[in-house]
């Protein structure tokens, strides 16, 4: 577990104002310098002005996606300490943050307490406990959508095709939450 330095300044991107300024002030408290934006030309614009150490980005911004983010704020601030937070977690888009750079991935909710955990973990941890109960159907079939839309960089109608779906019916299933495991 790494410790994490006071006063750091800390990114927050996500399209929600009110979460913005809740978790932001929360961050404050514990010690960071906390600059939010709500969009991802505003976190790099914010980035460049005043280079932070760690950033939370939301996976979905405002119908973007979060993950394009990520090789850009690392290649503004190499060192930079990334926490996906999402409230559609997939494995696959879990995959891709980490792919991509990001040290963590969580799913909402989640408290600052956790966010700062996500951001002190280094190193995976071998006693993690492993599900013994198979993932739904439901679950499976969220997934494989989610996989497949990311493979078509997000074209809801390529997703629809290439699933033999009705680019409606795939609207519907993507506008739900997702499915719990």
């Amino acid at each position: 577990m790494r410790a994490v330095e006071p006063r750091a300044n800390l990114l927050l991107v996500d399209d929600d104002p009110t979460f913005c300024r809740v978790l932001g002030l929360a961050l404050n408290r514990r010690g960071f310098a906390v600059v939010a934006a709500h969009g991802g030309a505003e976190a790099l614009q914010q980035a460049r002005r005043e280079p932070p150490e760690y950033a939370i980005v939301d996976l979905n911004l405002a119908g973007d996606s979060g993950l394009g983010l990520i090789p850009d704020l690392l290649s503004l601030v190499p060192a930079i300490r990334i926490v996906v937070l999402t409230g559609y977690a997939s494995i696959a888009t879990a995959v891709e943050a980490i792919k991509l750079g990001a040290v963590n991935y969580l799913a909402k909710p989640a408290d600052a307490d956790q966010i700062l955990a996500a951001f002190g973990a280094i190193e995976g941890d071998p006693a993690a406990p492993v599900n013994a109960r198979p993932l739904s159907v439901n679950r499976l079939e969220w997934e494989h959508i989610q996989r497949v839309l990311r493979d078509n960089d997000g074209n809801i109608s390529a997703t629809a095709r290439q699933l033999n779906m009705h680019r409606r019916t795939l609207q519907r299933k993507l506008a739900k939450r997702p499915v719990r495991f």
